[in-house]
């Protein structure tokens, strides 16, 4: 998931599998219309192609598939799907769709529509996350116009069985399912299959109201939520002060919000970091890529990260260490640039240039300041080119760029949801990097029945990409946000930073803190 907000987040947990519930019956006299702020950008409500995590929080609300995340755990939890069969050669995945599903103009949702929804997204050009069912038999040529719908591993039996079928065993399938991109979407503009349904969307705010006929419908408690996009902090802050706003995401003072029980700062599942393009010469080129990351100043690109990176992937439990980038010598850089220029016949005195696509924000001018005053040493030239910040993401792809700014947001519980941005032929591979042993290595752990072997091979492949010096790893994400957990139920801290709106109430609150309106 794209960074998706200009904060982010580390990351420590553990998830088991059990089903989330609560423990309290909210008060419905107590639940009215739930006002969240987020920040201010675009918004992007096709679960095909939406790419930021504010956009993933709305259509968490919008939309839903065979399964949804757990708000306390992000397990998965059933949702239109309420069974499944695993085949014992792990290749045959049979979901049972649960009975009197309905989208919210009360057509019927079945597993015809499931598998419509699928193939509609594995035709989307240019979706970003289609390539994750490249396990799926016939999926990966499908995507490139090779072959038929009918070819692909995709197949209703009935209103009530889809059957997947694999090239090779997927065992977190379930877990990228719960993802938006992979919801059921109806072929009908204005029709939603999740708890909610988008009733106006105007004036930089979005209104949601409960749908009717949503199957766990009697398990919504709040009639609607106004999401409004403000980067105004300290406006946002009295919003929260005064009741106007029950949950502010990120953008927020903290200093100047009066509840100070209310500000949730929590590990992340994410990454901020710079990644080189493939696409020209002579930044193609490995060795030449090394020698700048030798010369990188590390502790002063990450001096004000609150958790600094030194690897990709923040460490989840049981996944083994990775020798990350820590060491800056200039002296070893010229040498191997100078080792590097020769191999590729490339004279000594030849000054090379390099573009660095960036924002104008004042962090990423800092970061090309410094990378441009560490590799002049090495005879090389960093030219900055710029693009506003909320079209910077979209941008990339098109961008004869030749090193970019890019924060991650892993969308499931698994180093995978990383190593997937570099594999070769997918989706979300902005870098256009190719290595065989990666793309191996990453296929080896997605066939072992062993979590300790899975993670091993991956920690294996994420040290190939780091070798290769494609990604300078800079900091691991936080999130931050204000709502209070005496008066807001259903919203936990958890690491992928997505709260389901489902789960969302108002509880009975008393509050200490003076000078606020309580609504």
């Amino acid at each position: 998931m794209k960074c998706k907000k200009l904060i982010a987040a580390a990351l420590a947990a553990v998830f088991g599998m059990m089903l989330f519930a609560e423990s309290v019956e909210p008060e419905m006299d107590l639940q009215h219309d739930f006002v969240v702020i987020g920040a201010e950008h675009p918004y992007d409500l096709n679960p095909y192609t939406a790419n930021y995590s504010s956009e993933a929080q709305v259509l968490s609300g919008l939309f839903e598939g065979l399964y949804s995340y757990d708000p306390k755990t992000l397990d998965p939890v059933p949702a239109i799907a309420v069974d499944f069969k695993i085949s014992r050669n792990k290749k045959r995945w049979t979901f049972t769709i649960r009975e009197n599903v309905k989208f919210s103009n009360g057509d019927p949702l079945n597993a015809y529509s499931v598998r419509d929804s699928w193939l509609t997204l594995l035709a989307t050009p240019d979706a970003p996350y289609a390539s994750l069912l490249d396990s799926i038999s016939g999926a990966k040529k499908f995507r490139h116009g090779q072959v038929r719908s009918e070819e692909v591993g995709i197949v209703a039996r009935d209103e009530k069985t889809l059957v997947v079928t694999l090239d090779t065993p997927m065992a977190h399938l379930q877990r990228i399912l719960c993802h938006h991109a992979f919801s059921v979407v109806s072929s009908k503009d204005g029709v939603y299959s999740g708890a909610f349904v988008l009733k106006s969307s105007e004036n930089n705010t979005l209104l949601l109201e409960k749908n009717p006929n949503y199957w766990d419908a009697e398990h919504v408690y709040l009639p609607s939520i106004t999401v409004q996009s403000s980067s105004d902090l300290k406006e946002n802050a009295w919003k929260f002060n005064t009741g106007r706003a029950d949950w502010v995401s990120g953008m927020v003072d903290t200093a100047a919000v009066l509840n100070k029980n209310a500000i949730r700062i929590a590990a992340e599942f994410g990454t901020e970091y710079l990644f080189f393009s493939c696409k020209n010469t002579p930044w193609d080129n490995a060795d030449l890529r090394n020698a700048l990351l030798a010369a990188v100043p590390w502790e002063e690109l990450r001096k004000n990260s609150l958790v600094q990176a030194t690897t990709l992937v923040y460490p989840l439990a049981g996944y083994p260490t990775v020798e990350g980038l820590t060491d800056t010598s200039v002296e070893e850089a010229k040498d191997m640039m100078a080792i590097a220029r020769k191999t590729a016949g490339i004279p000594e005195n030849k000054t090379l240039t390099l573009i660095f696509g960036i924002t104008g924000s004042d962090r990423m001018k800092r970061e090309a300041e410094l990378l441009q005053e560490a590799w002049k040493p090495l005879g090389v030239d960093l030219k900055v080119q710029t693009t506003p910040e909320d079209r910077y993401l979209l941008s990339i792809q098109n961008w004869n760029a030749d090193l970019f700014s890019y924060s991650w947001i892993g969308d499931f519980a698994d180093p995978l949801a990383f190593l997937e941005l570099f594999r070769d032929g997918s989706t979300l591979n902005q870098s256009k990097w190719k290595n065989t042993f990666f793309n191996q290595l990453l296929k080896d752990a997605a066939e072992t029945n062993s979590s300790a072997e899975h993670n091993k091979l991956l920690s294996q492949a994420e040290q190939v990409l780091l070798d290769d010096g494609i990604v300078l790893p800079i900091s691991h994400s936080v999130c931050l946000h204000a709502v209070s957990p005496t008066a807001v139920g259903g919203w936990y801290t958890n690491a992928l930073d997505i709260h389901p709106f489902k789960y969302l109430y108002f509880k009975t609150e008393t509050s200490t803190v003076p000078n606020v309106v309580m609504r």
